[in-house]
């Protein structure tokens, strides 16, 4: 695979089981993006390869809907996805947790899969024309939600 288009890291003092519940629990994972109004399983019920959920997206009044499938759930270690709009593949989203003495360390990476048609339609539909910065600004943010979170128990 080819370099992220937008990454991140942050130490977390929690476990890397404590970590890895809190981003597969889709309410929660929700509550730590920046962007998304709402996850919910529609084939699955939780983080399995091939279980697909759906997202509902804001940026102020601009909305619009994911497809998101499961490609790595390993527990303590990986989470990541595939994002689909319609049939268009969008993005790839993937959770990396390293174990650490002190709990660990946290890498959210994200890769832009649109194809360059599509590039333009959906700086429209979402308002945002630096796709990799704003999602590097996103992830920063998330990542140090998730270790408030964590870190309060």
């Amino acid at each position: 695979m080819t370099s992220p288009s937008a990454a991140g890291s942050i130490d977390i003092a929690a476990t890397p089981k404590t970590v890895y519940a809190l981003i597969t629990d889709l309410p929660t994972l929700t509550s730590l993006a920046s962007e998304t109004e709402a996850m919910t399983w529609r084939s699955g019920s939780s983080a399995t390869p091939g279980a697909v959920f759906s997202g509902n997206n804001r940026n102020g009044w601009r909305r619009w809907k994911t497809t998101c499938t499961v490609t790595d759930a390993e527990p303590g270690h990986k989470f990541g996805f595939e994002v689909r709009h319609t049939v268009v593949k969008i993005a790839r989203w993937q959770y990396d947790i390293q174990e650490r003495d002190a709990g660990c360390r946290v890498t959210e990476s994200t890769w832009d899969r649109r194809p360059g048609w599509f590039k333009v339609p959906a700086e429209l539909a979402t308002g945002m024309r630096n796709r990799s910065e704003v999602n590097a600004q996103h992830i920063r943010e998330t990542l140090l939600r998730l270790k408030a979170k964590a870190e309060s128990g």
